[in-house]
């Protein structure tokens, strides 16, 4: 089993704070999740995350004009310089203090950052020279009295506008420009959020929080300055002579306010805003989850909508101006809305508490998680997109789990429900209860789908339902303590079941017996989980162990001793090193790999580890964050930050919150986790549950973040087997040019290289396939099927990889047989490009069925036409 998983995607979390923004080409927008990147292509409907991760929270993003280079800012001040297309860290760079606002120049040049009450301006660093230090000090700017908020560029580059909590907007010039005396737009009664230029650079609009929106324009020469603008005392010298002689009218304007308007809307406060300068539109997102779209400089509103219960946070427009992106950050929320035709096109939001559980489809194509929220929803690995959100239960979900046939999905809930829902008309069609109401903390459904199983965390029973008739068909009784998890065997009759009273107890529940043969254990049993072929259980305690059991011997055949693996990350309150702190750290959550061969298992730590069954040793070990912001992700603890009263990050700073909203606290009751009469309010970085893909391609992790997808990595797979001086790939074309397509295979897979593999492929005439499909020797057949699977979702070349799958299918279906198991991941990713193919290929027949329907119906009516018209000539 490869352990080379990598990091390829986020999904569960759209938004958590900080700006949004559009690429230059208005088709994606990258959104902050954390203390990484999201991006979201809205054309092909596809997101992915950046590898890189900032060592806070994320609070403020940048793209530059050509869009590529990004420039991400946490908490800190601390910031990358990534290489968008790659998704490469080029440069760190500290900042020193928290930035509020980034901005590129319009020409790219530039980087103008908040200081504090301070404008710094750098160059930008060339994203494709290395350099020893990249960041360069333009210049500092100085004037404001206390924290700027924003910064906005002129169209030229030559001077910016900033605004600050001191109620004033100010305009600098990049360099020195003789003359100029640095302008003050003061006379607003709140603090100013944004200012911007007008396309033609001769009207300012700066809008403040109280919903006041002053527009300034040049004042006449004749009347004298009226105290809204001032001007400071002492010019600024002048550097160089080129910088005297330019001609920049918008620095030399006498500035006034032409206009002052007002959105009146009460008890309601403006905390963000946008500006589309080609159609001088004002896009404002007010605290009550509002945004209204006003026309500028005549303040008409064209369109208001409320598109949430809480306040936005963040509004972003893309170049062309159709489309609006919001953050909500309570709730979060990311929306992209087309304001013309008042449609979404993005419409997504993460759990909004904890996430606590997830399974794979059968397919590999959707992952289902629940949450603290009382949320189910579907996402589906391909885009990383939420297409459904199942939100009928009232408590906090604790399961949720897949039948292998068909399309519904089983959850299981703290409000005393386990709920069936239908994929394909997305409803609830079923709904188990228990005769006494009691909390369900576990959930398993049987190989077939008939019979669905819950354990309760009250009254120490696992109930059983039939899904067909929603009947309660058994109640097992017999542990002493909280049902833990369960998990029926693959073989189809018999349940296991772990408690918190140190037992497993494995139920022949189909049988006329009832026989039940328990396990005692050395600790409270967290989970337990059955290998593929149903012949091992392995059952994780809190002690840390995970014990291996053979189901048919009923006996203990190995132990591995995990607490030292997962140890590791100090918390703020800890008073003692992370090296000698093993309590607590046990695995909460177990499962095996598709061939059985590994076991991924997950609990209240940063790690997640990979261990070999049959050796027992640990193969790999995940770190699941780097983010500081999350308590028990730093092995030592920053003495700096240690005083005598304590840690100072363990200090509930929300009472500072400058809004009343961000001061309250809205957790429903049920959601604390832990010692409740801690007062803690810092997140910690655990996985609260881990499944692998039925792919064997890649796992998941339900953790703090969000879900967490990790990958095989095939790009740094190189395995020089049978590889001789004379195989190289100028050879290889030279092979394949003379039409020896089976050699040139073969050399294509020894070399190990994708494209090569790929052209090779694609050139085997289509008569060849199924004499290449005999000849081709065994060892080359898994990589064989997989690259037709992969070949099914890329390529419109759909009739050429069937004939493939069904010649290869023909040539070796017996020793595929033989070794099902083996090359059960190849078949499920096989599997999912076949259904994949079929899905798409039935959606468009069945959207081109009504048009051809409505042609011949047309035909039809012609015809008749054509007929009177000949009987009225005759």
């Amino acid at each position: 089993m490869k352990a080379n998983f990598k990091f390829s995607n986020l999904c569960g979390t759209v938004y958590r704070q900080g700006n949004i923004v559009f690429s230059s080409d208005g088709n994606t927008v990258l959104s902050p999740v954390g203390n990484r990147v999201s991006v979201f292509d809205l054309v092909n409907n596809k997101s992915h995350t950046f590898p890189f991760e900032n060592r806070k929270n994320i609070a403020v993003i940048a793209i530059s004009p050509d869009s590529n280079v990004l420039i991400s800012v946490d908490e800190d001040g601390r910031a990358l310089l990534v290489n968008v297309r790659r998704g490469v860290v080029l440069h760190h760079h500290n900042f020193k203090k928290a930035v509020n606002a980034i901005q590129f120049s319009p020409n790219g040049k530039y980087i103008a950052a908040t200081h504090d009450s301070h404008v710094q301006v750098w160059r930008t660093p060339n994203h494709l020279i290395r350099e020893f230090a990249p960041f360069v000090l333009h210049r500092t700017y100085t004037g404001h009295h206390d924290e700027v908020l924003s910064i906005e560029w002129a169209p030229d580059s030559k001077c910016f506008l900033t605004t600050s909590r001191d109620m004033t907007a100010r305009l600098f010039t990049l360099d020195p420009v003789e003359g100029f005396r640095p302008k003050t737009f003061a006379g607003h009664r709140d603090m100013v959020i944004n200012a911007y230029f007008s396309s033609d650079g001769k009207t300012i609009f700066s809008v403040s929080r109280d919903g006041a929106v002053f527009t300034w324009k040049a004042k006449a020469e004749d009347v004298e300055s009226d105290g809204d603008e001032d001007e400071d005392d002492t010019p600024v010298a002048s550097t160089s002579a080129d910088a005297a002689r330019i001609a920049n009218e918008v620095a030399h304007t006498r500035w006034g306010v032409h206009k002052r308007n007002y959105f009146n809307i009460p008890n309601t406060r403006v905390v963000c805003s946008a500006f589309h300068r080609p159609s001088s539109l004002l896009i404002i997102g007010f605290s009550n989850g509002v945004f209204g779209l006003w026309e500028m400089p005549a303040f008409s509103n064209i369109h208001t909508l409320s598109i949430s219960q809480e306040k936005i946070s963040s509004v972003a427009i893309n170049p062309s101006g159709e489309w609006l992106a919001f953050g909500a950050r309570k709730l979060g929320q990311l929306l992209v809305w087309e304001w013309q035709s008042e449609s979404y096109v993005l419409k997504q939001q993460g759990h909004f508490f904890d996430m606590n559980t997830l399974s794979y489809a059968p397919d590999g194509q959707n992952v289902a998680t629940g949450g603290d929220d009382g949320k189910v929803k579907v996402w589906n690995t391909t885009s990383g997109f939420c297409f459904v959100t199942f939100s009928e239960h009232s408590a906090a979900v604790s399961a949720v789990d897949f039948a292998k046939q068909g399309q519904v999905l089983f959850s299981a809930s703290l409000d005393g429900t386990v709920r069936a829902f239908d994929l394909i008309r997305y409803r609830n069609f079923r709904t188990f209860t228990s005769p006494t109401p009691v909390q369900f903390s576990c959930l398993a459904v049987d190989l077939s789908g008939e019979v669905v199983a819950a354990g309760s965390s009250d009254s120490f029973e696992v109930f059983l339902w039939s899904v067909q008739t929603g009947k309660l068909l058994d109640i097992l009784a017999g542990h002493t303590g909280p049902i833990s998890s369960l998990a029926f065997s693959p073989t189809g009759n018999q349940l296991a079941s772990g408690s918190w009273d140190k037992s497993v107890r494995v139920w022949n529940v189909f049988g006329r017996s009832h026989a039940v043969e328990p396990f005692q254990m050395s600790a409270d049993v967290l989970s337990v989980a059955f290998r593929p072929d149903g012949k091992e259980f392995a059952a994780s305690t809190l002690d840390g162990q995970v014990m291996f059991f053979d189901v048919a011997l009923g006996k203990q055949t190995s132990v591995v001793e995990g607490r030292r693996d997962i140890s590791g990350g100090r918390k703020a309150d800890d008073r003692m090193a992370a090296t000698n702190n093993a309590s607590g750290k046990s695995f909460n959550s177990l499962t095996y790999s598709a061939d059985g061969q590994c076991l991924l298992a997950g609990g209240n730590s940063k790690y997640v580890v990979i261990y070999d069954v049959r050796d027992g040793v640990m193969v790999k070990k995940f770190q699941i964050s780097q983010n500081l912001s999350l308590d028990g992700t730093e092995e030592f603890l920053d003495s700096r930050r240690v005083t005598e009263a304590g840690n100072v990050d363990l200090i509930d700073q929300r009472g500072d919150e400058s809004d009343l909203e961000d001061r309250i606290d809205h957790t429903l009751p049920g959601v604390g986790r832990g010692d409740l009469s801690k007062r803690r309010y810092r997140q910690e970085a655990r996985t609260k549950c881990v499944r692998f893909s039925p792919t064997g391609r890649a796992w998941a992790a339900a953790s703090t973040e969000g879900l967490l997808i990790y990958s095989v990595d095939d790009t740094l797979t190189f395995d020089p087997f049978d590889l001789d001086i004379d195989l190289t790939p100028q050879s290889l074309l030279s092979v394949l040019s003379k039409g020896e397509y089976l050699k040139a295979l073969v050399m294509a897979y020894r070399l190990n290289e994708k494209p090569l593999i790929h052209k090779v492929y694609e050139r085997i005439p289509r008569n060849d396939i199924r004499l290449m499909a005999r000849q081709l020797p065994v060892i080359y057949l898994s990589q064989m099927l997989r690259l037709v699977a992969e070949h099914l979702d890329k390529s419109p070349h759909l009739e050429f990889d069937l004939l493939w799958v069904t010649a290869l299918l023909h040539a070796h279906g017996r020793h595929l047989r033989d070794r099902s198991g083996e090359y059960a991941s190849v078949f499920r990713v096989l599997q999912k490009g076949l259904m994949d193919a079929e899905q798409s290929i039935s959606r468009l027949c069945e959207e081109n069925s009504s048009t051809l329907a409505y042609l011949i119906d047309q035909s039809k009516v012609k015809q008749q036409e054509v007929d009177v018209e000949m009987q009225d000539v005759q």
